[in-house]
């Protein structure tokens, strides 16, 4: 488990790096990039609902894994444009699908896997934003050799329970529809933060993101689902009211973003037997929160981004207490 986890870790940051290198370094300079980044986005992020389906009647975690890792792969040697734009994000697409299932699998009630795996995207994207250039050759090779591992690390058979829709009418989609409401709130939050030291702390500023997603899960697994909810998005709609100042600002996006396992590891407890479109559905939510901030809709300043916090308080705090209800039973 903790060789396979460290290798979608790891594979999870090349992808995203060699997606965004891709896009800014090699398409978007020749290219409308208003048009690339929302095709792309489309496609890595919404299109993994059905693909999930797909996971959880076919199985095969790997050989998503590994298709990912090389579709990501043959993007490079497509001519710029939206053919290789749309190839990239459906390579991340299957990857994330595939990596997402087999640790959501492999890490059977926690949800610290789960932080581990998904944390090292926001580092993969900010180094390939600024790694200059379109070489291929490099990122290439290392898609083909994470393909290559993927195929031989991950365990053959199926990769899921059988797919089932699961019972529980209003409460339990009312819980899951409390989950997706947090995660389009936390990307639009993430995406529109208007915070004037955001600019000169890059690099500290994506490190917040990704030790609070890694630090989420780990904690809950340690504390409990519910106080590490309460406790992290209370604690952080404080420090966003104070988030002009680059302490308590990083302290919030510390803070805000181990939420991120949280809700993954509790849609994915309450649909057990559809593990693959829950992932999806919470990526199609990450699409949703992107559109808002992609058509221009507002800057958050402090007050915003603390009552968005504090709204996703009462929403993650429902959407858990179901799933702990229906894991007692």
């Amino acid at each position: 488990m903790r060789l396979r986890l460290a290798f979608f870790a790891a594979a999870h940051f090349l992808v995203d790096l060699s997606c965004a290198l891709l896009l800014l370094g090699r398409i978007c300079p020749v290219y409308d990039p208003a048009r690339v980044i929302l095709l792309y986005n489309l496609f890595a992020f919404a299109v993994q609902l059905p693909l999930g389906l797909l996971a959880d009647r076919f199985g095969g975690c790997r050989y998503f894994a590994a298709g990912g890792c090389l579709l990501a792969a043959v993007s490079w040697l497509i001519s710029p444009g939206l053919t290789a734009a749309i190839a990239a994000g459906l390579g991340n697409a299957a990857f994330h699908v595939g990596g997402g299932l087999d640790t959501l699998n492999a890490g059977a009630d926690r949800a610290g896997p789960l932080g581990i795996f998904v944390s090292p995207g926001a580092l993969g994207i900010y180094f390939g934003g600024r790694w200059g250039g379109s070489a291929a050759a490099l990122p290439i090779c290392m898609l083909l050799l994470s393909a290559a591992i993927a195929l031989l690390l991950v365990q053959k058979g199926p990769c899921n329970v059988p797919p089932d829709l699961p019972g529980g009418g209003l409460r339990l989609w009312g819980a899951v529809s409390c989950l997706f409401t947090v995660v389009v709130l936390r990307s639009y939050m993430g995406l529109s933060a208007a915070l004037p030291w955001k600019a000169g702390m890059g690099l500290t500023a994506v490190c917040a993101v990704a030790l609070g997603k890694a630090a989420g899960g780990y904690l809950a697994d340690r504390f409990g689902m519910l106080p590490t909810a309460l406790t992290s998005l209370g604690l952080s709609a404080l420090c966003y009211l104070f988030s002009d100042n680059v302490t308590a600002g990083l302290a919030a996006l510390f803070l805000f973003n181990m939420t991120m396992p949280l809700t993954l590891w509790a849609v994915a407890r309450l649909m057990p037997g559809l593990k693959g479109f829950s992932f999806g559905l919470l990526t199609f939510a990450l699409f949703l929160g992107f559109l808002p901030f992609y058509y221009g809709f507002g800057r958050l300043g402090p007050t915003y981004l603390t009552i968005g916090a504090a709204l996703s308080v009462p929403l993650l705090l429902l959407g858990l207490r179901e799933t702990e209800k229906r894991e007692r039973i």
